[in-house]
């Protein structure tokens, strides 16, 4: 069963972040995510991010995206979670902006475990209830604890 606490921590959660494009909060969120994990390449994050975004949006629809790449120094599965301050375009099939994205990283070798995480996080974010519970956090903390706690 999908646990989202095993793959996302307090520091990769980021409330009400500023960005005006998808590259920029992709950009940004790449930052943010080298910040924390130093092994990881800030610009290889974002290229790879990117160059997943060309071969299709990953806007699921609903205002929500799951940006998701695997990547040569990522030695475990990492997620991001971030609530953005105003909504971006993601080029979502049914046209809406996104302001929920969650951003997956995975082993370059782990393309099952990719595909599985995926499919957690798609059917978690599926949820009316669960996006409205992230809409409604005002910190990276509540954001937090209203990811995880939802559903326990």
């Amino acid at each position: 069963m999908f646990q989202l606490d095993q793959l996302l921590t307090p520091s990769l959660t980021f409330c009400a972040t500023p960005g005006t494009s998808k590259k920029k909060v992709i950009e940004t969120a790449s930052g943010l995510i080298a910040e924390q994990h130093p092994e990881l390449e800030s610009a290889e994050v974002y290229n790879n991010l990117l160059a997943r975004e060309r071969l299709g949006s990953t806007a699921l629809g609903d205002g929500i995206a799951i940006p998701h790449c695997r990547l040569s120094g990522c030695e475990e599965a990492l997620g991001s979670l971030i609530t953005l301050e105003a909504p971006v375009d993601f080029d979502a099939s049914d046209g809406q902006l996104v302001d929920i994205i969650f951003i997956l990283m995975v082993p370059e070798e782990a393309a099952q475990e990719h595909l599985d995480i995926l499919a957690g996080l798609a059917q978690l974010l599926s949820q009316a209830k669960f996006c409205d519970a992230l809409r409604e956090a005002r910190s990276d903390d509540a954001l937090y604890q209203a990811a995880v706690s939802y559903g326990h």
